[in-house]
């Protein structure tokens, strides 16, 4: 059912399928179009690298294919589990994992994507998933069953997609409505209360096209290159959603093949016509600095359509570096698009206009902190763009009143692809979900319709009546000592000792905290964390005339993130307060 491609640079010859019925609202309707229309063409590309020199081993699905093993796993979990039951998603990146996401699609079961339990450092937060969704069974491959089981335990069914059986016909599955659940996206947040957001199939048919409309996206001048997990919401829309919506070719590789080595992913998109792909903030800044002059030199990025960054937070400096390292390979400046998203709104909200370069607005800081958009300043926020076929509003997080343009407050939406709620939290969805506008948690302002995002609403820093949002203070830390990991730190306040000064911290005596990573083999003394403590509190005062009461160097990897990337500053800060942290010369952080 795979096939080895020689040529991966090969594109599609002209394509003359049409385009799907107005009748087509589902993705599996959309999927057996394609397989009837382009039933060779290549559908989905997995890209494995054996080696650390290989240069790709390539196997492809054409949609006829994608299409058959898609309704074999449909078949057999019709003959396991019933409609509407939960299936969760235990398989390593790649065509099965498409294949089963698909499958449960066809199936009409609810299916939860996430990941095995290989994955280091998230057993806890799987564990707690599984109970929290509860599913009928889990859907892995060969390799990974023996794994898969023994996490699992005995009481759940394990189902292997590459032996699913013969494929029933379309008509002979289930056919969901459009407003019934399609799968569960489980947000990063605590371990401990793991949050699922409804995603139905109309709603993840609409962002699919709101992400097509907006890219200019279509069969035979369109492939997506991704390597951002299919359990992230961004991986599974971009990788599998849009191109079965649209019809256009997608390449998948693993997340650990694009850390081992970034030009994998750079190469891959200078290799099909039209490509598009999107990553967080870090993934720009490890391309600028692990991918070498002459690796550069041969790359093609003229035939790059679009690169999202989508996230928290979008550095206007990192796309300046990006954009620079890579304009000797044909990068085009407006083919680097800053966006925004998040799971609540199935992922896709705002993206910059790839016709044009994006620049960052650049406003006072002091009116910034204020709460208002005053153009000229040192303050430089990035143009996430407009709302791709929906609405955004900017409201005070207390009364739900619209603040209008240039005003910074919490960022609304509203839109056919807003999520049906949280699963199993009427509580949470009826706070979050209000009146068809999803409150999202995020801040940000519309400046001339156009939206820019400046932080989270939870973390942000209140000093003295005024906003400091934690990537800025952050970002200070990191160009001021050298020893700091890039984006590998979190700043947020705590209680400040039993008698404190208020005037001295932050509102009600608390502290500014910087806990940030040590880049990889440093193991600073008391001098050396005494002048960084001295260099980063120095910058802090003089950027964001704050006092920084602590800054806690740590060995890298021991600032925790979500299992999509990013730092988690809530759970830093409480394992900080836990003591749980090994700092390095611990007396000389304050």
């Amino acid at each position: 059912m795979t096939s080895p491609t020689t040529d991966p640079t090969a594109a599609d010859p002209a394509d003359p399928a049409g385009p799907p019925p107005e009748d087509a609202p589902l993705l599996t309707d959309r999927l057996r179009h394609w397989a009837a229309e382009r039933a060779a063409r290549r559908a989905f590309t997995q890209v494995d690298f054996p080696e650390p020199d290989s240069p790709g081993v390539h196997r492809t699905l054409g949609w006829r294919s994608l299409d058959e093993r898609a309704r074999a796993v449909a078949g057999l979990l019709t003959r396991t589990v019933r409609p509407a039951d939960r299936v969760a998603l235990l398989l390593p990146q790649g065509l099965d994992y498409a294949v089963a996401f698909l499958g449960c699609l066809y199936a009409g079961v609810v299916a939860v994507p996430l990941f095995g339990p290989e994955l280091p450092g998230h057993a806890g937060r799987l564990a707690a998933v599984l109970e929290d969704c509860e599913p009928a069974c889990v859907l892995t491959d060969g390799p990974s069953r023996t794994p898969v089981e023994a996490f699992v335990g005995p009481r759940i069914p394990v189902l292997d997609v590459r032996e699913p059986g013969a494929a029933p016909p379309a008509a002979e599955l289930p056919r969901p409505e459009r407003a019934d659940v399609a799968y569960l996206q489980y947000t990063s947040g605590s371990t401990r209360s793991p949050s699922g957001v409804m995603v139905t199939h109309a709603n993840i048919a609409a962002n699919a096209r709101q992400a097509v409309t907006a890219f200019g996206a279509a069969p035979g001048r369109t492939t997506t290159v991704g390597w951002l997990p299919l359990f992230h919401d961004m991986g599974l829309v971009l990788s599998v959603a849009a191109p079965v919506y649209a019809g256009f070719a997608s390449v998948l590789l693993d997340p650990v093949a694009f850390l081992e080595r970034p030009v994998r992913w750079l190469r891959l998109l200078g290799g099909y016509p039209g490509t598009i792909g999107a990553a967080p903030n870090f993934a720009y800044d490890y391309c600028v600095a692990r991918v070498a002059a002459d690796e550069v030199a041969g790359l093609r990025l003229d035939r790059v359509a679009a690169l999202l960054n989508g996230s928290e937070p979008v550095r206007p400096a990192t796309l300046e570096r990006f954009r620079t390292a890579f304009a000797a390979a044909g990068l085009a400046p407006r083919a680097v698009c800053p966006a925004y998203g998040l799971a609540e709104a199935t992922v896709f909200v705002t993206a910059a206009d790839p016709a044009a370069p994006s620049r960052p607005v650049e406003c006072d800081a002091a009116a910034l902190a204020a709460g208002r958009i005053e153009p000229g300043g040192t303050a430089r926020l990035a143009d996430c763009g407009r709302p791709a076929g929906q609405e955004v509003r900017i409201t005070d997080p207390g009364t739900d009143a619209d603040l209008g343009a240039d005003r910074v407050g919490e960022i609304t939406v509203r839109g056919p692809n807003v999520g049906a709620g949280y699963w199993k939290q009427p509580g949470r969805t009826a706070a979050t979900f209000r009146g068809g506008w999803l409150r999202t948690g995020d801040l940000g302002a519309l400046h001339e319709g156009r939206l820019l995002v400046t932080g989270r609403l939870k973390d942000l820093i209140v000093v003295d009546g005024r906003n400091h949002y934690p990537q800025d203070v952050e970002d200070t830390v990191q160009q001021a000592v050298e020893l700091v990991r890039r984006d590998r730190l979190a700043a947020f306040l705590v209680p400040g000792p039993a008698g404190a000064d208020e005037r001295d911290g932050a509102d009600g005596g608390e502290e500014l905290v910087v806990v940030a990573e040590t880049r990889r083999g440093a193991e600073p003394d008391g001098p050396a964390v005494r002048e960084a403590v001295g260099a980063a509190r120095g910058a802090v005062a003089a950027g964001h005339g704050l006092r920084l009461a602590a800054l806690v160097l740590v060995p890298a990897g021991a600032v925790p993130r979500t299992s999509s990337g990013k730092v988690a500053r809530a759970a830093c800060r409480a394992r900080f307060l836990a003591g749980e942290l090994r700092p390095f010369a611990a007396e000389a952080a304050r």
